[in-house]
């Protein structure tokens, strides 16, 4: 490979010091722009606790690509920006994309915005990175020879697909620590995934984005001294799908596509199970509730620790089982999807996730009171 492993972990370290260093610079902040969850019915933190962590986490992000572009211009390192071979994509334009959901999701943290607005944003700056070159253009043919080309599609599918994983984490950011620490473990296996196949730039943001996402952990892991807010949840969900669209445009198969789908699996499945919760309901999608995954456990007894933990374990085993995938071949590839989704799903089955949509007396007025949920999520998620 040119980029050497020691490379790598230098971008990742960096990435770690800087968010570290301006999570408290982000508390001030936020505290000064009232940008904070007071304690109330439907929130779970006891005391006032201020939101957009993710600025710190963009800052260690961005100071890492640009000591990466400064070392490709001025030492010569072997990278990707300057003397990088492919132009396909517009790298500046991907940045500027990831910077305008990162301002989107803070003017949220401060102002509240509508949801409407806040979806327009979404879509502006998926938008942003889609028309930089990053896209979704075409697959291998999982039952035969050749590519599936998606032409013009390519665009509609990718901001699709970004705005997705952007309200995959969104909505999953329900209790302390357990968006960062998902995304921290997403990035790990995916790090791990692309080193393994060469795939050079997606293993180095990967390992950029986890050690923004393990800084962010020693101040955001319960109890909570502050939370990302959307500045941060909108920024992961972005970097997860920009991550794996840089793995699929390297190596348009249909297992570098899968794998981030398989790590993100829990995140991915709860929002499915909100969005036809509330679609059965004639509820608006975006409306908050309190039966996501977080608060079933949390309902079974678990207090806020292990109930994170738990959903950590989770996500590690589907990343275990997401490498192992990568380095299959064939039928066991569909096997091992197969298992981990649908051991996934019975499992979100057993804690009820999908009760909401099959029994009619939760909705309304006929819900019974002891069904009514103990603990409000932060969000009211």
């Amino acid at each position: 490979m040119g980029v050497t492993l020691r490379h790598f972990l230098v971008l990742g370290l960096l990435a770690f010091v800087v968010t570290y260093l301006c999570v408290p610079l982000a508390r001030r902040l936020a505290l000064r722009l009232d940008a904070v969850d007071y304690p109330s019915a439907r929130r779970v933190n006891k005391r006032p606790t201020p939101r957009m962590g993710g600025i710190a986490m963009a800052a260690g992000i961005a100071a890492a690509l640009i000591v990466e572009v400064a070392g490709e211009y001025f030492f010569g390192w072997a990278g990707f920006y300057i003397h990088g071979t492919d132009r396909a994509i517009n790298h500046a334009g991907v940045m500027c994309g990831l910077l305008t959901i990162v301002c989107v999701g803070a003017m949220d943290d401060v102002y509240s915005l509508k949801p409407s607005v806040k979806f327009a944003g979404q879509i502006l700056g998926a938008t942003i990175i889609a028309a930089s070159g990053l896209l979704l253009s075409s697959i291998a043919n999982p039952l035969g020879a050749g590519f599936i080309q998606f032409g013009w599609w390519s665009y509609p599918l990718t901001v699709l697909y970004l705005v997705c994983f952007m309200n995959v984490i969104n909505l999953i950011d329900g209790l302390d620590g357990l968006a960062a620490g998902i995304a921290a473990i997403a990035s790990f296996f995916l790090f791990l995934i692309a080193f393994g196949r060469g795939l050079e730039e997606t293993a180095m943001l990967s390992i950029i984005l986890l050690g923004a996402t393990l800084a962010f952990l020693r101040y955001n892991f319960a109890p909570a001294s502050i939370f990302m807010g959307d500045s941060g949840s909108l920024l992961l969900g972005a970097m997860i799908g920009v991550i794996s669209l840089m793995g699929v445009m390297r190596s348009p198969t249909v297992i570098v596509l899968a794998v981030p789908l398989v790590i993100a699996a829990i995140p991915i499945a709860d929002t499915a199970a909100a969005i036809i919760r509330r679609l059965y309901h004639h509820q608006p999608i975006q409306q908050a509730d309190r039966k996501h995954l977080h608060h079933m456990l949390l309902r079974k007894g678990y207090g806020v620790r292990k109930s994170v933990v738990i959903v950590y374990a989770w996500t590690a085993l589907l990343g275990v089982g997401a490498w192992v995938m990568s380095n299959s071949h064939g039928i066991a590839v569909w096997a091992m999807i197969a298992i981990m989704l649908l051991g996934s799903f019975l499992i979100l089955w057993r804690l009820g996730i999908f009760d909401q949509v099959l029994r009619h007396h939760y909705h309304g007025r006929h819900t019974r009171q002891e069904d009514k949920p103990r603990w409000y999520g932060r969000h009211g998620r």
